[in-house]
């Protein structure tokens, strides 16, 4: 039986770099970073401990290239916070936080090599 999602993978030009945004920038945790051969590394990222992991994988052995939707939807509790903070660190954003048709509140922002996020927060019930 499958009991969760253990990793998604959003494709990267430089794996380091990668690192270096989702951990300095975003302010997530390295949880794997292991060799598969000579020139390939398996790293997964996390904004929390125990819950799914990013795989940040090279481009060069999935076969496509970065940047785009990757259909990741993230979940903050402040999301003017969040925005205001990343934007500070250089995140770009489509545009600022917007009520969406369902009373939510969210943004798009991009990581390093313009994969698209969709950041999230929850309205109050």
């Amino acid at each position: 039986m499958i009991t969760k999602i253990h990793s998604a993978t959003v494709v990267v030009s430089d794996q380091d770099k990668a690192l270096d945004f989702y951990v300095n920038t975003l302010g997530w945790q390295k949880v794997i970073d292991q060799p598969m051969g000579p020139d390939m590394r398996f790293i997964t990222v996390t904004p929390a401990p125990g819950g799914t992991e990013l795989s940040l994988g090279h481009s060069s052995w999935l076969g496509r290239g970065p940047g785009g939707e990757t259909g990741v939807s993230l979940l903050t509790d402040d999301i003017k916070g969040d925005y205001a903070a990343l934007t500070a660190k250089g995140v770009r954003f489509k545009g600022e936080p917007e009520t969406m048709p369902w009373g939510d509140t969210a943004a798009w922002f991009y990581d390093q090599d313009g994969n698209e996020f969709f950041l999230n927060e929850e309205a109050k019930k």
